[in-house]
């Protein structure tokens, strides 16, 4: 059973910064493109950023210029840089690895943008 470990949410006020980091052990990290989404009350899970194994990566508009996505193979890691956080981001982020038929999230980190 395949889990990802999602880290590093939490409150932070408007303007300020978090990074979420997500392990991903027991499987080969370097094939999968990994994804980071986010879903608010009421609304549903929407992609924030992904990443392929090429480096090739896109993101939702409403973040562009503010969240930045990067993996590290060696560590089977995948990162979610966020910057000039809105309270609109206040959401649980969940992180996803997709390769061929596999399909992997994580459980969730919470993140909160409030004063």
């Amino acid at each position: 059973q395949v889990q990802l470990v999602e880290s590093g949410g939490g409150l932070v006020q408007p303007g300020g910064s978090l990074r979420l980091s997500c392990a991903a052990p027991g499987i080969i990290f370097s094939l999968h493109t990994m994804g980071w989404y986010r879903q608010a009350p009421g609304k549903q899970r929407e992609l924030v950023a992904a990443i392929t194994r090429s480096i090739n990566t896109n993101y939702t508009d409403s973040v562009k210029g503010r969240f930045t996505i990067s993996r590290d193979n060696a560590k089977n890691t995948v990162y979610l840089q966020m910057n000039s956080l809105k309270p609109e981001d206040t959401a649980v982020y969940y992180c996803n690895a997709r390769f061929s038929a596999h399909d992997y999230w994580g459980q969730g980190t919470q993140v909160t943008v409030s004063s």
